[in-house]
């Protein structure tokens, strides 16, 4: 059924979107994928949620473009193309588990795979089956403007992207701290990089303090994040069995790792290796600490890492967990005491407190170690989280005590002053590293921080440029609203980022051609190139703007015609800059085509909402923000962006190695679309990661099950046009139901309350019909009156869940005898005449008050033949209920409504406070209806009552008159609360 309507839909083009001046547009987009590979669960969380808003707008009277195109631009397709030339076995091994979930075939497998030596041939099989995948849970994209990042027409486009940046004085050249791999020899972004977009990755700069060797001109250089804790240096510690070097570093002779020298040949120094030694060979030795040229010893310690910045640390106890632990472990390792002949030296050693912090003893490092229990350097989660509260605390709200040069002084003041004279000594030099520590490249190489020459930059420190995109960030709708506090970080540290790199699939920099425009840097603005692609290549322009990139190119920008003709191009239909009968002069095409052009890109512009996962905010959608304002003028600046988390299965991480990534293509194989969609938009908040979890797809497949089943039931009983003259209680329920929720979704939609729409309009409504059936085969409502429901709440019913499950209901609703796509149905209208807030209230009670018989059922543990219902006791007690919800929402103290509700109701004046206490505890319900209400829906559905508790018969009584009250519980029911007597 799902294959037929997908290809129902997509052969009939249901869901092409072409300028209609009649309709209002809503234009979405998703993260075009990147195509090394087939696409999971995850990414269709992503692309399912924008296409309910897609089929939502639709729905709402809006011409939507929702278009998908492949990102192949950087290293990482092109990477597999060079492992599987090369026959690296563990990349066939992969590609061939990728190509066999398309096919079974194991010759034709290997086939496909041999052909993946060309990277064109990677992006054209793995495009081809994303979108078929796509297809399959049936996202009702435009497929017919598709694009790669490598073709020629959108390099066009990218070259005149980065002419206007260039022209605005975005774009810089020169010498900065970048991601780098050697073996690649080229900057990487996080897209290069294996697990980039899960990753937090930075560079930090690390500190490099130079301890002096007397009577020597060597120094053993240490690396700190805190120079200002220099004071109260105690010993240096270093790995023992690692290598360390002598080297000439700019002229100086430094004692480092040797993992260090290989990562500072690429940090803009001169380095000669002139000795390798053993770290314990320095073991016992003394160094002179700056600023206080205090000797203090070489020795030995676990924690250090020679693989990171120069594998030599600088020791501060006092303010150090780790330092702090690792002396109480020296000074309790006799055999490594004696081994190194250090024992008289390290039990003399204590810590030295040169910053006080409130809250912390002089010993701060200490406290923290002892507070959370901390044994040894082993305890590494305790350490590091001892480590982030100790430096948090003394950075924030520490002062410099009077052993230091800064007495007195804030602690982030401090660093800044001792750096200064750290440098007036020539103790003090600069290193980078990675964070986290050791990443690798999609190629699985190293990846380091280099400091490269002629690097092109995009400058995001340029001040006039922030601004805009600060303030339009502001403006900018962002649901959930939380993570809009996470793009503000990321603003505020984004500076130079390099946008450039040597190798890989992309467009070259024009005046620069050596360089290729890197992955997160021809991203930005590419949704207005959605707008024109198909009347590019239409019109055939894609094969003039061919002819012009490859003329600038091979000229570097030199021929100026070439740039001229292809700047005016786009200038025209993205700005509207330029007269159109020279452009189109220029070009040699007719002025029409480009006037065309420039009213499909007006508008379908700017971007309506832009919905992806939240691990692009910190590159991707912040970059999306800052190219649009620095380009476009104000009314193209994307209007909404809208996130998700992530998808995790069974309780744990997706991962190749734990067997438990669940492919797309998997999707309507071992589930369905239907059901994928459904339980996509059920089981979390957008902003909660989602856990698929088999058991729970099990049990939502079997309320999608009934679903279908009661809907066929009722296409089966028939449809009644007639509105009956009078509707029984249970029809206007369900009726009032109905145009409730039709009502409400549309405000849930729009502020991204999914889960919550799919409750209600699925789950919710299911209970309701299924309620319904029973009732009218309980109270034996006219068949004509039950068609008429049913029917009517069907049409609306479909229509409300298309969005969710197009598949079932678009196949439901042909089966009613309709003609058209419910996939381009409006909304259903929304009749208020049938909606009853009273009536609502009251079978809500009633529900209530069916639990509260089944728990006094189970005490009791007998047979029980007969209910008496005392309901509706004294008018007045009605109103005090009103007074108090009323009151209490006004924020009015309970003393002061028990004593305004005594005076005004004096003969219920003993009542009060009781009604009061109830009302809080929630005993009273919140909302009450009226008493004559509330008698009638109970009166009316006491046989109901009496199916659902499987009693005999329920008699429901007036609590102010009761004909039969034995036990007096006529007397306890309140507004929304009745009696409950039971008869065995």
């Amino acid at each position: 059924m799902e294959r037929k309507w997908q290809d129902e839909w997509y052969s009939k083009g249901v869901f092409n979107a072409d300028v209609d001046s009649e309709k209002p547009k809503f234009f979405i987009t998703v993260p075009y994928p990147y195509v090394s590979g087939p696409l999971h669960i995850g990414h269709g969380r992503t692309f399912t949620i924008a296409d309910i808003i897609a089929r939502f707008r639709r729905m709402m009277g809006y011409n939507v473009l929702f278009p998908v195109a492949w990102h192949i631009t950087g290293t990482p397709i092109q990477s597999v193309a060079d492992r599987i030339s090369k026959g690296d076995e563990d990349t066939v091994s992969l590609y061939k588990w990728y190509v066999k979930l398309y096919m079974d075939d194991e010759n034709k497998v290997s086939e496909i795979v041999k052909t993946f030596s060309d990277s064109w041939n990677i992006v054209s099989f793995f495009s081809s089956v994303v979108e078929r995948d796509f297809r399959s849970i049936g996202l009702s994209m435009d497929f017919t403007r598709q694009f790669t990042t490598g073709d020629a027409d959108y390099n066009a486009f990218i070259i005149w992207q980065y002419y206007k940046l260039r022209e605005k004085g975005y774009i810089k050249q020169g010498s900065h701290a970048i991601l780098y791999s050697p073996i690649e020899d080229q900057a990487v972004g996080e897209h290069d990089i294996k697990g980039g977009d899960e990753l937090s990755i930075s560079i930090l700069e690390f500190n490099l303090i130079k301890f002096g060797i007397e009577g020597d001109d060597k120094y053993l250089v240490a690396a700190t994040l805190r120079p200002e804790t220099i004071y109260g240096v105690t010993n240096v510690w270093i790995k023992p069995e690692a290598t360390y070097v002598i080297a000439l570093i700019n002229g100086e002779k430094w004692i480092v790792s040797e993992k260090c020298v290989e990562k500072l040949k690429y940090q803009d120094k001169k380095v000669e290796i002139l000795n390798r030694m053993r770290g314990e060979d320095l073991i016992g030795k003394f160094v002179i600490s700056p600023l206080t040229n205090r000797k203090v010893p070489i020795l030995p310690a676990d924690f250090v890492d020679d693989d990171t910045a120069t594998g030599v640390v600088y020791s501060v106890p006092a303010h150090a967990p780790y330092d702090y632990i690792a002396l109480i472990d020296l000074k309790k390792n006799e055999e490594l005491l004696e081994r190194y002949g250090i024992s008289s030296i390290v039990k003399n050693i204590e810590p030295i407190g040169v910053i006080e912090v409130k809250g912390f003893s002089e010993y701060p490092a200490k406290d923290i170690i002892e507070k959370l229990r901390i044994k040894s350097q082993r305890d590494y989660d305790k350490l590091n989280e001892a480590t982030k509260i100790i430096y948090r605390e003394e950075f924030y709200n520490g002062v410099m005590k009077s052993n230091t040069l800064f007495p007195g002084l804030k602690v982030e003041d401090a660093r800044i002053k001792t750096i200064e004279k750290l440098v007036e000594i020539n103790a003090l030099d600069k290193m980078y590293e990675t964070e986290p520590r050791r990443i690798y490249t999609r190629a699985g190489n190293r990846v380091i921080v280099a400091i490269i020459k002629d690097q092109w930059f995009i400058d995001y420190s340029n001040s006039a440029w922030r601004k805009i995109a600060f303030d339009w960030l502001g403006k900018v709708k962002i649901i959930p609203e939380r993570y809009r506090k996470l793009f503000e970080t990321t603003f505020q540290w984004l500076a130079y980022r390099p946008c450039a790199r040597k190798r890989g699939i992309g467009t070259r920099l024009p005046w620069d051609p050596e360089w290729i425009i890197e992955s997160l840097s021809d991203s930005t603005i590419y949704m207005a190139f959605y707008t024109i692609v198909k009347k590019l290549r239409t019109y055939e322009l894609d094969k003039i703007l061919k002819k012009l990139k490859n003329r600038i190119i091979e000229s570097r920008g030199a021929d100026f015609d070439a740039v001229n003709k292809l700047l005016s191009f786009f200038d025209y239909i993205f700005l509207g800059e330029g007269d159109v009968k020279n452009v189109a002069e220029k070009l040699g095409i007719a002025s029409e085509i480009l006037e065309d052009i420039r009213r499909e890109f007006n508008y379908w512009y700017p971007v309506d909402q832009r919905h992806s996962g939240v691990d692009l905010i910190t590159n991707h959608l912040s970059f999306f923000i800052w190219h649009h304002v620095g380009i476009f003028p104000e009314k193209y600046w994307p209007r909404a962006i809208t996130l998700n988390e992530y998808v995790i299965r069974e309780g744990m991480k997706m991962s190749r190695s734990l067997g438990n990534v669940l492919p797309l293509v998997d999707v309507p194989r071992k589930y369905s679309a239907d059901l994928f969609r459904l339980y996509i938009a059920y089981a979390a908040d957008l902003e909660s990661v989602l856990d698929w979890r088999d058991e729970e797809v099990s049990k939502t497949a079997l309320r999608l099950q009934r679903f279908w089943s009661i809907a066929n039931q009722i296409i089966n009983i028939g449809k009644y046009e007639r509105i009956p003259e009078e509707l029984s209680i249970e029809s206007k329920l369900l009726l009032s139901k109905i145009n409730r929720i039709v009502k409400e979704i549309p405000e849930l939609i729009d502020n991204m309350n999914l889960r919550v729409y799919v409750v209600k309009a699925f789950f919710e409504l299911l209970t309701y019909v299924e309620n319904y059936l029973e009732m009218i085969k309980i109270l034996q409502t006219s068949s004509e009156e039950a068609k008429f429901t049913l029917w009517y709440v069907l049409d609306k019913w479909l229509r409300i869940l298309q969005p969710v499950i197009p598949h079932v209901c678009e196949e439901l609703w042909h089966r009613m005898g309709n003609k058209t796509y419910i996939s381009l149905e409006r909304w259903p209208k929304i009749d208020e005449e049938f909606i009853d807030d009273e009536l609502e209230l009251a079978f809500e009670i009633l529900e209530r008050t069916i639990e509260d018989i089944r728990e006094i059922m189970k005490v009791k543990h007998k047979k029980i033949s007969t209910i008496h219902l005392y309901v509706g006791p004294s008018i007045e007690m009605y109103d005090i209920v009103n007074e108090i919800s009323r009151l209490i929402d006004k924020g009015e103290d309970v003393r002061n409504i028990i004593k305004t509700l005594v005076s005004k109701y004096k003969s219920f004046a003993s009542r009060v406070p009781e009604l009061v206490k109830k009302y809080i505890d929630g005993t009273i319900p919140r909302r009450i209806p009226r008493r004559d209400v509330e008698l009638k829906v109970f009166k009316n559905f006491s046989k109901y009552i009496a199916h659902k508790v499987n009693v005999e018969e329920v008699i429901v009584q007036e609590a102010t008159n009761p004909t039969y009250d034995p036990k007096g519980k006529a007397k306890i029911a309140l507004p929304g609360r009745p009696g409950i007597y039971l008869v065995e």
